[in-house]
């Protein structure tokens, strides 16, 4: 790749050098001499590869709707320049050089304006316009969403209950971040990135709740959870995530933050010593005789001599119940039987 970049830039500087001299051989200036732009044009061609090789960088990047949008825009853009510089160019009938300058500052000016256009718009094909949010009342509930808490799904199935109020807000550098991974060479983070934008689709098709897709940017920030934050804090919004690191820098900074695994955590049943359950025995303990079982959420069932119950249902009487950081774990021992003491020199 360094090879064909390294002959890109040679070809160009050539290029620009020929181009220039056989144009300007023949022509008479009284500040230029003719044979100096073949140096001019070696720089143009130079300067030119070297932006197209930035811009190549760039664009790995970049979504795909965002090239497409930005090549559209480009195309739409040189169309429209030349038409002017073909009207204008009437006025410069006899001064090459003059000529030459206004149609490459005709073509640059509006070729960029376009392709601008086309990149930030691009994303809108799926989503429809974004909302600038230029009125933020007080008393409008804004909860913004980060992509860990989309791609996750399960948001989609708390708004349909009802228990969201206000407004879902989803930037639009969230949209095009799920865009991106959707378009990853990876086929598990494009199977991430389209399960986010599936999810992001039904959200918005529910009647119940009110999503704004915003355009609100922060150029200077480069880490999406910063843009976040600082998102929250100019609308007076909270955020809703499944990420650790994201809730704690939110915290730090006073922004409210809601944590789908935290509510999870606290919705899960309770479990109360003495109450029986009926498990089905998935695999042995660490300790000796131990069986291990799991609730529908995923709740670790730790069951005493249940391990010749392997691949059975049984029923277990509940002793305790440890909360863990990681999560929630219920000991219990068969039906009938008694309680172990895990710690007989503690006192317990």
């Amino acid at each position: 790749m360094v090879i064909l970049r390294c002959l890109l830039v040679i070809i160009g500087s050539l290029g620009g050098a020929i181009i220039f001299w056989e144009t300007f051989k023949s022509q008479d200036f009284a500040l230029i001499a003719a044979q100096d732009f073949a140096l001019i044009g070696g720089c143009i061609g130079f300067s030119i590869a070297i932006l197209i090789i930035l811009v190549e960088q760039r664009v790995k990047n970049i979504s795909l709707k965002a090239v497409v949008g930005g090549v559209v825009g480009l195309i739409m853009g040189l169309i429209i320049a030349n038409l002017f510089s073909y009207a204008l160019l009437f006025y410069y009938p006899e001064r090459s050089l003059a000529n030459l300058l206004i149609y490459l500052l005709i073509n640059c000016l509006v070729g960029f304006l376009g392709l601008s256009i086309g990149v930030k718009k691009g994303e809108e094909f799926i989503f429809g316009k974004p909302t600038a949010l230029k009125s933020i009342s007080a008393n409008e509930n804004y909860k913004i969403l980060d992509t860990s808490v989309i791609i996750d799904g399960r948001i989609a199935d708390i708004s349909e209950t009802g228990f969201i109020e206000g407004i879902l807000v989803i930037p639009q550098f969230i949209l095009q971040e799920l865009v991106y991974i959707a378009d990853s060479s990876d086929s598990l983070r494009r199977a991430r990135g389209k399960r986010g934008l599936d999810i992001l689709n039904r959200i918005q098709k529910q009647v119940n709740v009110e999503v704004k897709i915003v355009d609100q940017d922060f150029p200077k920030i480069k880490e999406v959870d910063a843009k976040l934050v600082a998102l929250a804090k100019k609308i007076n919004g909270k955020i809703f995530t499944n990420d650790f690191n994201l809730n704690k820098v939110a915290e730090l900074q006073g922004v409210p933050v809601l944590n789908v695994n935290q509510l999870a955590t606290a919705i899960r049943p309770v479990v109360l010593p003495g109450e029986l359950m009926n498990v089905y025995i998935q695999r042995e303990g660490k300790e000796p005789g131990q069986g291990v079982s799991y609730l529908d959420d995923g709740t670790m069932v730790v069951v005493e001599n249940g391990r010749r119950f392997l691949g059975k249902n049984i029923e277990v009487t509940v002793t305790s119940v440890l909360q863990t950081t990681a999560g929630r774990m219920i000991f219990t021992v068969l039906k009938g039987g008694k309680p172990v003491d895990y710690f007989p020199n503690s006192g317990r």
